[in-house]
């Protein structure tokens, strides 16, 4: 997967739309990188993005960071990094046991009949010797 830019189509009203365009202007940049920049931060933290007023934010505690953040383990990254490599390897097993499936359903295709022998064909004939496997 190449990391190909998609276009999102939304709408709004025309006040939100002049708000909008106000901020764009205010920070000097244009209409769609105020977009990007919000779903920039929103993907960056899961969803967790709250919009606020600068004026609000300046009265904002620094107790309580958004989003809220958790320290993890190391040990608990090297087991998921362990998991998601192991994944990987299983996911390679499977594409490669897929083909393999595959070529042997090729030959199976394209293989003569004369060369299968199925079972129930040998049960129906009683002037054929009968063979015992053992």
């Amino acid at each position: 997967m190449g990391n190909k830019n998609k276009t999102i189509s939304f709408r709004v009203n025309e006040d939100a739309f002049e708000a909008l365009r106000d901020i764009a202007e205010e920070r000097d940049i244009s209409l769609s990188a105020v977009f990007r920049d919000y779903v920039e931060a929103l993907v960056a933290h899961d969803g967790q993005v709250r919009v606020v007023p600068e004026s609000e934010l300046a009265g904002a505690d620094d107790d309580e960071p958004f989003p809220p953040t958790i320290e993890v383990p190391k040990s608990f990254v090297r087991e998921h990094e362990r998991l998601e490599l192991e994944a990987e390897h299983l996911r390679e097993q499977l594409e490669e046991h897929k083909r393999y499936v595959n070529y042997l359903r090729e030959q199976l295709d394209e293989g003569d009949d004369d060369d299968v022998i199925h079972l129930e064909d040998l049960d129906g004939e009683p002037d054929e010797p009968s063979f015992r496997l053992g």
